[in-house]
């Protein structure tokens, strides 16, 4: 399972998707698109969002600290 949180270091929900990750010993890259043009051009791209966190589990996009809708694509 690949997973990659876009996020920016001043965002709270950011704090909290990837602590919940790391509570249930799950690996994931870390992307700060404050630093990385192209990466916030790519976060864009694969979600049409400009906020964070925006959360890529596989292939599945999701858009916020939402924690049922990340426990569930954990399942898939």
């Amino acid at each position: 399972m690949n997973i990659t949180i876009y996020t920016t270091p001043t965002c709270p929900y950011c704090v909290m998707a990837k602590n919940y990750l790391r509570t249930k010993k799950i690996e994931f890259d870390d992307i700060d698109v404050s630093s990385d043009r192209n990466k916030a051009e790519e976060m864009v791209k694969i979600s049409g969002q400009m906020g964070v966190p925006v959360i890529l589990i596989d292939k599945k996009v999701i858009i916020g600290f939402d924690q049922g809708k990340i426990a569930n694509a954990l399942k898939s």
